[in-house]
């Protein structure tokens, strides 16, 4: 294993500062379980409202498939409404889900047997807290950390629990080009996203774990039923109370484009997909 150079980035203290919005405090959901659990629980019954997925969550879907192997069992941490837990189990041979809410894993049992998927186990725990049994060929999360304190325990966990392969997968930026444009040249305030890849990047290397990284390019398009609705959603990220809405109201019509009559807006960003093989067991010094 290559040590590297010791950096003195003290990464777990950034991520967990990142956890706070950007008027510095920490949103309820992040220490409450209960109120996360409410969360899931609304979420779900909702579910049936809601649009398929995503067109880019089959795209990361794919690259993270493709380091599946069909004899491989594999454990997933955090699985949410099943974006990739269900393409992940009919390619292995077994897919243990590991969630703190009881509410997802009971609606992903459900969905299993809707869909005859009879390869999947579920463990009702916090992933850092949890104590494997047993190893798996590849353990993998995406988009599961947000509420993750001790970020290097659950990272470690992975390493440790992995035989072939830990695969941390992370939607990121560039955020949408008219907020960076309000900000470069009216100088207004932006809650731009606070984490991302970088900052498990650099704390696994601080643990001793060096990583390959994937760059995926994805792309979202947000569709609007009314101009009204496409100008107020994407000014929403603007922290200044008040401010010149007309010249951040041009910056944005820019990027308005219409879409079978719609107005709607597309917004292209990446993902990174962390993933290493584990050459040995670490525990925190």
């Amino acid at each position: 294993m290559y040590h590297g150079v010791r950096l003195s980035l003290d990464s777990k203290s950034r991520w967990l500062e990142g956890m706070k919005n950007w008027e510095g405090i920490l949103p309820p959901r992040m220490t409450d379980d209960a109120l996360e659990e409410k969360f899931w629980n609304q979420f779900l019954q909702d579910k049936s409202n809601r649009p398929e997925p995503d067109a880019y969550v089959a795209d990361i879907c794919g690259e993270l498939v493709a380091l599946i192997q069909p004899e491989d069992e594999v454990l997933e941490i955090g699985p949410g409404w099943g974006n990739y837990t269900f393409s992940a189990a009919s390619k292995a041979s077994a897919l243990t889900c590991v969630d703190s809410s009881a509410s997802v894993l009971d609606y992903l049992a459900k969905e299993a047997q809707t869909k005859g998927i009879a390869n999947m186990s579920f463990v009702h725990a916090k992933w850092e807290g949890y104590e494997s049994p047993k190893n798996y060929d590849v353990v993998f999360g995406v988009n599961c950390y947000y509420r993750m304190k001790e970020i290097d325990q659950a990272l470690l966990h992975m390493n440790n629990t992995a035989r072939r392969l830990a695969v941390v997968g992370l939607t990121s930026g560039p955020e949408k080009p008219h907020y960076w444009e309000i900000y470069e040249k009216l100088g207004y305030r932006i809650r731009f996203a606070r984490r991302d890849y970088i900052h498990l990047t650099n704390l696994l290397y601080e643990l001793g774990i060096d990583v390959n990284c994937k760059i995926l390019d994805l792309q979202k398009t947000y569709l609007y039923d009314s101009e009204e609705e496409f100008v107020k959603d994407n000014l929403r990220a603007i922290m200044e109370t008040q401010y010149d809405r007309e010249k951040a109201e041009a910056i944005l019509r820019k990027y308005l484009v219409w879409i079978d009559g719609k107005p709607a807006y597309i917004h292209r960003f990446k993902a990174a997909l962390l993933y290493w093989k584990p050459e040995r067991k670490i525990f925190p010094s």
